[in-house]
């Protein structure tokens, strides 16, 4: 594990490189800043020694690289859209935010909490059974019958 004094200068040095990065790849700022912390932790808790100053970046870009493109391919992001993407989803089919969101919110409390836990949160339908004390199968079949209606919602109005 680094020192304080060690961390503090390779953030100091590499931050703007790391931050920079992580924009051009996520193209996110939340995002980005989460990645931004990821690499330097691990350099925190990485006891490898570097040749040079240019081995030290070459390592935090590849693990800055790395760590961007292990979030873009992760369940997660694969299966959700950006606050950002949604209105301008919105704002081109016209229709208002505040609408669909209101929609996800008069849906039933388990019906509700299954379509967050797994395209907000990312969990799969095991994960869910056991933060809700509920069988995979039984998840699945909320998470469909939740999807309907929210589909039955938007579209009747």
């Amino acid at each position: 594990m680094r020192s304080e004094q060690e961390v503090n200068r390779a953030v100091e040095k590499y931050a703007d490189t790391v931050f920079r990065i992580c924009i051009l790849h996520l193209k996110n700022k939340s995002d980005a800043e989460d990645i931004f912390q990821e690499v330097f932790l691990k350099f925190a808790l990485n006891d490898k020694e570097f040749e040079n100053a240019n081995h030290e970046k070459a390592w935090i870009i590849r693990v800055t690289i790395n760590a961007c493109k292990d979030l873009i391919k992760s369940f997660f992001r694969s299966r959700t859209i950006s606050i950002d993407e949604l209105i301008s989803v919105a704002d081109e089919e016209k229709e208002d935010l505040s609408y669909v969101l209101e929609a996800v919110l008069k849906l039933p409390v388990k019906y509700r909490d299954a379509i967050y836990l797994h395209y907000y949160e990312g969990y799969s339908a095991l994960e869910i059974g056991e933060i809700l004390g509920k069988n995979e199968n039984t998840v699945y079949s909320i998470l469909s019958r939740g999807r309907s209606m929210l589909k039955e919602s938007l579209e009747g109005d």
